[in-house]
């Protein structure tokens, strides 16, 4: 997205990082009451006590900024961010370059779990400037909220690695405003255009479709794949579920069935990366899900905070790569994830926290990491020996401190007791380590359908039942009283935000997910997780429809203070994008209803990809696995409660592929398969499809 069609001559905005003079002016520490004491966020009420004169996110900031004729400072952020407190201490706590932001800018602070819309339209911007975008995200903006520069991380102080120190870009910027205010007004101008016209996403014709795409994105994806250490990046390293997914799903074609090389190189991709996150420290491996992403190109070193959306995602694709391929290690890591989330994170029946943060007692990661001292009680000096002469010199986070890898096979029971003896160690620490306990609906959304996939590939009726007595959570605290969807809950209160694209279109795919195999546990009743996910399709479309083209906009028409420029998103980032999640929805509902109606909304989103399937098919993994699956074919199965435990057993060992249960009320009724595609199956003819389904 750093391109652009249109003038992206001042995007560059090149003279901020040059010639930053020394700050000469006089100042005087003072506080000034924030807004954000009573901020529901927890980051927001992070950042209270600060000298910085903080406003939350609303009309009040905007009209202050105008009034004041003031450029503006939004910092985005979340609690468990790391980057975020770092720069929180340093430069928000500190009197001197609070009076610098507080008398040249207003400033807004915005939690971005809260305001979706708001972080993704920014993180966008940013990216045309040429710069990295993650968290913390300031932005500089004019006073109607259109940016005109800005980044991530700024240290306060000059750290010899080019960025430039926050407080002297602050004066810089102050200053342009102040001399060159009209060059800010056009950069932001192009901005906001360059964002609206990112809506059209390369839109192509019908005709223009053609399957050999889903061929090229997975060598293209195959070919950035790091052999040595696995994975699809340099450093750091994030997971990338979104793109294992879809070659997980291209496996099942036919043309890569019939191409062994094809087919072998998909297979070490997936394999070479997942095993790498798994036996690494990318893992906990004491208490099971993953941290945010490695530093390092080995997988050693994480970033320590834990996100419930990440862990969802690799949830649901651990749990597909062990149904394909049977690896003990691939069922260790969805069991010990559940573990965690059961533990630490929340409960099916109230829900599932947000995060948990990177640092704790004022240390990243300490409360995972050990002392050689430590680590000789528990252990024994031996073990211990072992361990640190074993230790990869490139995964130590400090000298004498160690986090726990998988050091052999994934069944040895010694292992096992090793890392339960650590656990109830760890547990009895008296660290403090903050959770962020607001209930996000999208990545709730994105654990119901995980605990699904987690039931098939156990055959586990537990992991099931804990779906849906989510479903049942969700439905009953995360809609208003009006039957319109929330876009997250705080642990004691419901938030009166509205629904973004990614709540509805994550919801209703995990609902989908679920009605394919409920009725294992509770007869009839897929039909009416089907019923509710048309129903918050419908809505989607009605809310966030456009009317002049394909894809849904992100935020809701008439929602209060929006973001800059009305934003489409096609491209995933830590989470799949809500327009590739309405591909399946819509997919789904065709195949479960026949309505053509359906497959008219699958092929007009579907064609929105075409451009982006052929130019960028790293960013779009979750739609190339929603068009993967649908032109493969979609597989029902409606068969007597007799045979039901058989068949649900039978997929658990089959390959990944969607394949939905509905039970017959006659229990001697023999199973009979459907299968519905949108088009002739571009690889093969259906019944070739369905030879690995041949004991069904």
């Amino acid at each position: 997205m750093t391109g652009s069609r249109r003038d992206n001559g001042k995007i560059s905005f090149l003279s901020l990082c040059l010639g930053i003079p020394a700050i000469s002016e006089k100042w005087e520490s003072f506080l000034m009451p924030n807004l954000l004491t009573s901020q529901s966020s927890l980051y927001l009420r992070q950042h209270a006590d600060q000298p910085v004169d903080w406003m939350p996110w609303g009309k009040s900031a905007f009209e202050r900024a105008e009034r004041e004729d003031k450029p503006i400072i939004v910092s985005i952020g979340y609690s468990s961010c790391h980057w975020c407190l770092a720069m929180a201490e340093e430069s928000f706590e500190d009197e001197f370059v609070a009076s610098i932001m507080n008398r040249h800018f207003v400033c807004i602070k915005v939690d971005r779990e809260e305001r979706p819309d708001v972080d993704l339209t920014y993180l966008e911007a940013i990216r045309m400037f040429n710069q990295s975008a993650g968290w913390p995200l300031n932005v500089f903006c004019l006073s109607d909220g259109s940016p005109f520069w800005g980044g991530t991380y700024f240290p306060k102080q000059d750290t010899g690695q080019g960025i430039v120190p926050w407080p002297q870009l602050l004066m810089r910027i102050s200053d342009h405003y102040r001399r060159a205010k009209e060059e800010l007004i056009e950069n932001a101008q192009n901005v906001v255009g360059n964002l609206e016209h990112s809506n059209d996403a390369d839109l192509s014709s019908a005709k223009e479709w053609d399957n050999s795409l889903l061929l090229d994105a997975v060598k293209s994806i195959c070919k950035s794949h790091d052999d040595s250490n696995g994975g699809f990046s340099p450093a750091p390293k994030f997971p990338s579920p979104m793109k294992i997914d879809f070659l997980l799903s291209m496996g099942e074609s036919a043309k890569v069935r019939s191409d062994s090389q094809l087919g072998d190189r998909i297979d070490f991709c997936v394999k070479r990366t997942l095993d790498a996150m798994a036996r690494g420290g990318l893992f906990d491996h004491v208490g099971g899900g993953f941290f945010r992403y490695a530093i390092d190109d080995e997988w050693e070193v994480p970033h320590f905070e834990k996100m419930l959306c990440d862990n969802a995602l690799l949830l649901s694709t651990y749990s597909r790569a062990y149904r394909k391929y049977r690896f003990p290690l691939y069922r260790k890591i969805v069991k010990k994830t559940i573990q965690w989330l059961l533990r630490e994170m929340g409960s099916p029946t109230s829900g599932f926290s947000s995060s948990l943060s990177a640092d704790s007692n004022g240390k990243e990661g300490g409360y995972y990491l050990w002392e050689r001292d430590e680590l000789e009680k528990i252990m024994g000096k031996t073990d211990t020996d072992r361990i640190f002469s074993d230790q990869n010199p490139n995964s130590q986070i400090e000298p004498n401190e160690y986090l726990p890898r998988l050091q052999g096979d994934a069944e040895d029971p010694e292992e096992d007791a090793r890392l339960e003896k650590l656990l109830r160690a760890r547990e009895s620490r008296k660290w403090e380590i903050s959770r962020d306990g607001k209930r996000v609906t999208a990545w709730n959304a994105l654990l119901l359908r995980a605990f699904v996939d987690a039931s098939i590939a156990l055959t586990s009726k537990d992991c099931l039942g804990m779906a849906c007595k989510l479903a049942e959570w969700m439905k009953n605290h995360l809609l208003d009283e009006e039957g319109k969807i929330l876009s997250l809950r705080y642990e004691d209160q419901p938030s009166g935000n509205p629904a973004f694209l990614d709540d509805y279109a994550f919801w209703a795919e995990g609902l989908l997910a679920l009605s394919s195999i409920s009725e294992w546990i509770e007869p009839g009743s897929s039909s009416s997780y089907l019923r509710d996910a048309e129903n918050f399709a419908s809505k989607a479309m009605e809310a966030l429809g456009d009317g002049q083209s394909a894809g849904y906009f992100f935020a809701p028409k008439h929602l209060d203070c929006p973001a800059p420029g009305k934003k489409k998103f096609w491209y995933d980032n830590a989470i799949p994008a809500g327009n590739s999640s309405m591909l399946r929805v819509f997919t789904t509902l065709f195949h479960l209803t026949g309505e053509e109606a359906w497959r008219q909304k699958y092929l007009e989103v579907r064609n929105a990809y075409s451009g982006l399937a052929s130019q960028a098919p790293h960013g779009i993994g979750h739609a190339l696995t929603a068009i993967a699956e649908n032109e493969i074919g979609l597989c029902s199965i409606k068969t007597g409660k007799n045979d039901l435990d058989d068949l649900t057993q039978s997929l658990a060992a089959k390959p990944h592929r969607p394949v939905f249960l509905k039970m017959d009320e006659n229990a001697e009724a023999k199973p009979v398969l459907t299968v519905r595609t949108t088009s002739f199956p571009a690889f093969d003819n259906c019944e070739e499809l369905l030879d690995s389904l041949d004991s069904l």
